[in-house]
């Protein structure tokens, strides 16, 4: 099963150095195993971002930097896990990285299953 984990925060905080080496040495390991596919942090939507809107049947393009948001989306990681069960561990061991090494910052990792793959399906010759 495959999972993605979205992390929301109230701020963009940029990682303490501590915490890029603590989320590196859990990528390296969960990489290693098999578990994660993909990841990614995002850059804050005021530096490179657009919002593509479709409202009342028109499409509106809007550049960034965007109105103030009660939280932003600061990144992502797609796994392949064998269950929910081992998902919501993964998510725990990895927001505990934040309380050890982040102690004030404050966010959700939510995990969300994913229900399949257009691009794989294509891939492997599906229509």
């Amino acid at each position: 099963m495959r999972f993605m984990f979205i992390v929301r925060s109230a701020s963009s905080v940029e990682p303490t150095p501590a915490m890029g080496e603590a989320m590196h040495a859990m990528a390296q390991r969960e990489i290693a195993a098999g578990r994660m596919i993909s990841d990614g942090g995002l850059l804050p939507a005021t530096v490179a971002g657009a919002a593509v809107r479709l409202r009342k049947r028109k499409l509106m393009v809007t550049d960034g930097p965007f109105a103030e948001t009660k939280e932003v989306i600061g990144g992502y990681a797609v796994f392949e896990l064998p269950d929910m069960a081992a998902a919501i561990d993964s998510a725990r061991d990895f927001m505990a990285l934040h309380q050890a090494h982040m102690p004030d910052w404050e966010g959700v990792c939510e995990v969300r299953q994913v229900a399949g793959s257009q691009v794989e399906m294509i891939r492997a010759g599906g229509a």
